[in-house]
C-alpha cells in the first residue's frame, strides 16, 4: 500500500523504542524468561546431575594432591624415604578423575545446547507467531529495523546468554556447595576466615549490576534504532542520492552512532569494574588465608597439604564468582533483550475471530458503506459519514487529491483496520460478523508498490492460488500479458527473484503482481495505481487484461492519471475524508466541478503567453 497505510502516523519509518520509555524489571523479566526452561525440567536436571559428576572430580582432586604433599614433607622429615606406591597410586586415580571430569563435561555442554537451541526455537516461534496477530497499525507506528533488532538480535543475545551462562551459573552452584563441604572437611577455622570475604563479593555484584543494567537496556534500544536508520536509507539510497540527502543521512546516523557508543561504553565500563574488583577480594581471601594456615600448621592444628588444598579451594571458590562477574555483561544484555522481546510479546493484538457460518447467497460482488467514520487516531478522523453502494460487476473509481482518504478506504475494505462507525457490508452479510481471513479470500489487490518474495517467478505467481497448477500459473502470465517476457529470462519460469526482485523491470515485477492476482480469481478487485510504473506499451496490455478480469467483478480502482478511469461505471471524488462528487466520466464533467477541474489539470494544456 502506498504511503504510511493512507496517511496513518508513524509510518514504517516511525519512531523506534525510546530508552527510558518504560521502566523495567530484570527480577521480573528473568522470572519470565526462566518460565520458557520449565518444559526442559527433565534435561536441566540431566545437566544439574553431570554438572555434579563433573564438578565432584574436580573438587576431591585438591585433596587428593594435598596428600602427596603431606606424604612428600613427611618422607622429608621423617627420613622414612618418598612412598612411591602411594604416589604412583594418587597420579592414576588424579588421571581417571580429570579425564571423567572432561566427558561429564562434555556431555553437560552437548545437552545445554539443545536446551538452549529448543527453548530459543520455542521463542523464536512465539515471536513469528505473535508479529503475525498484530494490527496493522502496530507496523505503522514502530520502525521496521526496530522490530527486526528484536526478533533476530535479542533471540540471538538471549540464546547466547542460555547457552553460556546457564550452564556457568549450575556448574557455579555446585562446584561452591562442593568446596565449601570439602572445606568444612579439612579445616572449620579456615573455612570461616575464607567465607568472610564471600558478603563483600555479593555487595560488589549487586552493586555493579543495578547500575550496569540500565545501561544494557539502554544499548539495546539504541542498537534498534540505528537498525531502523539503516534499513530505511539503504532501503531507499536512490531517493537519498537523488535528493543529496547524504550529509543530512550521514549526520543522522552520527547521533544515533554516538548515544550507541555512550550506552555501550557506560554498559562496558560498569561491567568492567566487576572482574577487577572481584580478584582484589579474592587476592585479600587467599593472603589471609595463607597467613592463617601457616599459623595452624606451626601449632600442628592442620597438615601443610591441607594448607595448600585448603588455598586451591579458596582459589576454586572465588573462580565461580569471578566467572560470574565476567558473564554478567552477557547477563545484563540478555535480560534487556528479553524485556524488549517480552514487549513486543504483550502487544495488543487483532481480536481472535471465529470463520462465520454463512448461508449460500450470502455473499455476492456487492459492496455497502453506510455511514462509516474512521480516523488513525482518536478524536481525529479521516472519514466522516461515508455512504457508497457498489453493486456487483461494477468498477468504481476513486480519485483525489493526496490526503484524501482514498487508500485509507481501501484500508477498510481489506479490513487492515477496523471502522469507527457506521457499518460496512459484502453482500448481505456485516464485515463484524465474518473473520478476516473470510473478507480478504474474497478480495485481490494489484498495489503501487510491489511485492515479491525471493524464489522462482513460478511461485511468485501461485503464490495468489493455494495449489495452483502449472497451467494456471501459465494461463495468468498470459493474461497479465507477462508470459512473452518470462519465457524470454534465461530459466524462464524458474527463474529467481533475487532481494526485491531487482533482477527483473519495475514494469515486469508489476505485470507478475497483476498476474497473481488473476490467478487468484478474485470476487472483488483492488487496483491501486496498478499502472504506474509501466511503460506506454505496456500500459496498454495491462489495461486490456485488466479490462477481461473485471468483467463480472466488483472492482476499486485508484487512479491518479484520469485517461485510466473514463469507461468505470462510478467515479468517487473525494476530498478531506468525504466524497464530494459522483458520477460518470462525463456526468462530472458537466458538472464542472471538482473532477472537472482534476481532469482539465491534466489534458488542457495553457495558452502561451502573448509576447
Amino acid at each position: 500500500m502506498s504511503g504510511p497505510r493512507g496517511g496513518g502516523p508513524g509510518g514504517p519509518g516511525g519512531a523506534a523504542m525510546r530508552p527510558g520509555e518504560k521502566p523495567k524489571d530484570a527480577k521480573k523479566t528473568l522470572r519470565r524468561l526462566m518460565g520458557y526452561l520449565k518444559p526442559m525440567r527433565l534435561r536441566l536436571l540431566t545437566i544439574a546431575l553431570l554438572a555434579l559428576l563433573g564438578t565432584l572430580f574436580n573438587v576431591i582432586s585438591p585433596k587428593l594432591l594435598g596428600d602427596a604433599t603431606t606424604s612428600l614433607y613427611e618422607s622429608f622429615t621423617t627420613g622414612s624415604g618418598v612412598d612411591f606406591d602411594f604416589l604412583n597410586r594418587l597420579l592414576l586415580l588424579l588421571a581417571g578423575l580429570y579425564l571423567a571430569s572432561a566427558v561429564f563435561t562434555f556431555l553437560q555442554q552437548y545437552v545445554m545446547a539443545g536446551v538452549a537451541q529448543t527453548t530459543i526455537a520455542s521463542l523464536r516461534k512465539e515471536v513469528n507467531e505473535k508479529l503475525s496477530r498484530l494490527p496493522l497499525r502496530y507496523f505503522d507506528k514502530h520502525a521496521h529495523g526496530d522490530l527486526l533488532s528484536r526478533a533476530v538480535n535479542d533471540i540471538d543475545n538471549i540464546n547466547n546468554s542460555l547457552q553460556q551462562a546457564l550452564m556457568q551459573i549450575i556448574t557455579s552452584i555446585i562446584t561452591v556447595v562442593g568446596i565449601i563441604i570439602m572445606m568444612l572437611w579439612i579445616s572449620p577455622w579456615l573455612t570461616l576466615v575464607t567465607l568472610l570475604t564471600l558478603p563483600l563479593s555479593a555487595l560488589i555484584i549487586r552493586f555493579i549490576a543495578s547500575r550496569s543494567q540500565k545501561q544494557f537496556i539502554r544499548q539495546q534500544a539504541e542498537i534498534g534504532g540505528v537498525n531502523g536508520h539503516i534499513e530505511e536509507m539503504y532501503s531507499g539510497h536512490q531517493v537519498v542520492k537523488a535528493y543529496g540527502y547524504e550529509k543530512q543521512a550521514i549526520g543522522s546516523f552520527d547521533q544515533m552512532n554516538d548515544r550507541l557508543f555512550q550506552a555501550n561504553w557506560r554498559a562496558q565500563f560498569f561491567s568492567g569494574l566487576m572482574m577487577p574488583l572481584m580478584m582484589f577480594v579474592s587476592n585479600i581471601g587467599y593472603v589471609v588465608v595463607t597467613i592463617v594456615g601457616a599459623i595452624l600448621v606451626l601449632g600442628n592444628g592442620i597438615s601443610l597439604g591441607g594448607v595448600q588444598a585448603f588455598i586451591q579451594y579458596t582459589q576454586q571458590l572465588n573462580q565461580p564468582l569471578i566467572q560470574a562477574a565476567g558473564i554478567s555483561n552477557m547477563i545484563q544484555t540478555a535480560l534487556a533483550s528479553a524485556e524488549r522481546v517480552f514487549t513486543l510479546l504483550d502487544e495488543e493484538e487483532e481480536q481472535r475471530e471465529t470463520p462465520a457460518k454463512l448461508q449460500p447467497g450470502a455473499i455476492d460482488g456487492r459492496v455497502t458503506f453506510r455511514d462509516v467514520s474512521f480516523g488513525y487516531e482518536a478524536g481525529q478522523p479521516i472519514i466522516r459519514g461515508l455512504n457508497l453502494a457498489a453493486e456487483e460487476g461494477q468498477t468504481i473509481a476513486i480519485v483525489g487529491p493526496t490526503g484524501a482518504g482514498k487508500t485509507t478506504m481501501i484500508n477498510l475494505l481489506m479490513r487492515f483496520y477496523e471502522i469507527d462507525g457506521g457499518s460496512l457490508h459484502i453482500g448481505q452479510t456485516d464485515y463484524r460478523q465474518m473473520s478476516r481471513e473470510q473478507v480478504r479470500s474474497e478480495y485481490a489487490m494489484v498495489i503501487q508498490d510491489t511485492w515479491l518474495f525471493n524464489g522462482t517467478i513460478r511461485d511468485n505467481i501461485a503464490y495468489g492460488k493455494e495449489g495452483s497448477t502449472e497451467q494456471e500459473v501459465i494461463a495468468a502470465a498470459r493474461a497479465a500479458y507477462a508470459d512473452d517476457f518470462i519465457r524470454k529470462l534465461p530459466d524462464g519460469y524458474d527463474t529467481v527473484l533475487g532481494e526485491d526482485a531487482t533482477n527483473i523491470s519495475q514494469g515486469q515485477r508489476q505485470l507478475l503482481t497483476i498476474a497473481r492476482a488473476i490467478i487468484s480469481d478474485p470476487r472483488i478487485l483492488i487496483l491501486d495505481e496498478a499502472t504506474s510504473s509501466v511503460d506506454t506499451r505496456t500500459e496498454m496490455n495491462i489495461q486490456r487484461a485488466m479490462k477481461a478480469i473485471m468483467h463480472g467483478r466488483t472492482s476499486f480502482v485508484i487512479a491518479h492519471r484520469l485517461s485510466t478511469i473514463k469507461d468505470a461505471d462510478l467515479i468517487l471524488v473525494m476530498n478531506q475524508g468525504e466524497i464530494i462528487e459522483q458520477g460518470t466520466h462525463h456526468e462530472l464533467l458537466e458538472q464542472h466541478g471538482f473532477y472537472a477541474e482534476l481532469y482539465n489539470s491534466q489534458f488542457l494544456e495553457p495558452e502561451p503567453e502573448l509576447a
